[in-house]
């Protein structure tokens, strides 16, 4: 589960924040001052930091400086109401890896979110043999028992998530965000409709629906 820090002491927007970008795969860690940061931080590992810049206490901005300082190289995005030019420069000085300027749209701050967890995430094998299939990411092609299978980029997307993460049930709404970059506008029927095609075509994958909850290739089958 992908795990973000989120140090902001306006208490509405916090809450918004976290209720935009946890989810089932997702889980949001809140801290209101820097020295509740600097606890928290000090005690657990994090996939993302999101730091507003103004706090009581001090600053968000010093507290960055100071992790990087100190070797923590975890990616980190910057809230700040200050809109200059030099104050985004500083940021990414100090070892911002974005900058969003008070207000934002919660949907703009929700896919910064994902470019960045997208970025940091660990490389997967572009090419992996399993189940008497071959998939190869690079090359884009898929084959069983040699034989070529032709996929949509759709199908390849769910087909790439699904073997990545083979063993794990995948839910369905991350499942529509990730294969329809943010999904927000794509009818769920979409999903079981691109699930049905790659079975049709794959012929005999292990990709098993758990009524409820989503889609996974099972191990061992």
């Amino acid at each position: 589960m992908e795990q973000i820090f989120l140090l902001e002491d306006d208490d509405a927007l916090g809450r918004g924040i976290a209720m935009a970008l946890s989810g089932p795969d997702r889980a949001v860690t809140q801290a209101d001052t820097v020295a509740r940061a600097r606890e928290t931080l000090a005690g657990a590992g994090f996939d993302l930091l999101i730091l507003d810049v103004n706090l009581p206490d001090g600053s968000g901005l010093e507290l960055l400086r100071a992790l990087r300082q100190s070797g923590d190289r975890t990616p980190a995005i910057l809230l700040t109401a200050n809109d200059l030019e030099l104050d985004e420069v500083a940021g990414l000085e100090a070892g911002a890896d974005d900058y969003i300027t008070k207000p934002f749209s919660l949907a703009v701050l929700r896919a910064r979110v994902n470019a960045q967890l997208r970025r940091s995430a660990p490389a997967q094998p572009q090419r992996l043999e399993l189940d008497g299939f071959t998939f190869d990411f690079t090359r884009l092609e898929f084959a069983k028992d040699g034989a070529p299978i032709d996929l949509s980029k759709t199908e390849q997307r769910l087909l790439r998530l699904l073997v990545e993460n083979r063993g794990r049930t995948l839910p369905r709404e991350l499942l529509l965000e990730r294969v329809w970059d943010g999904g927000a506008f794509v009818d769920e029927n979409a999903l079981s409709v691109a699930v049905g095609r790659l079975r049709a075509k794959l012929g005999g994958a292990p990709i098993k629906t758990v009524y409820g909850v989503g889609y996974t290739w099972e191990v061992g089958k």
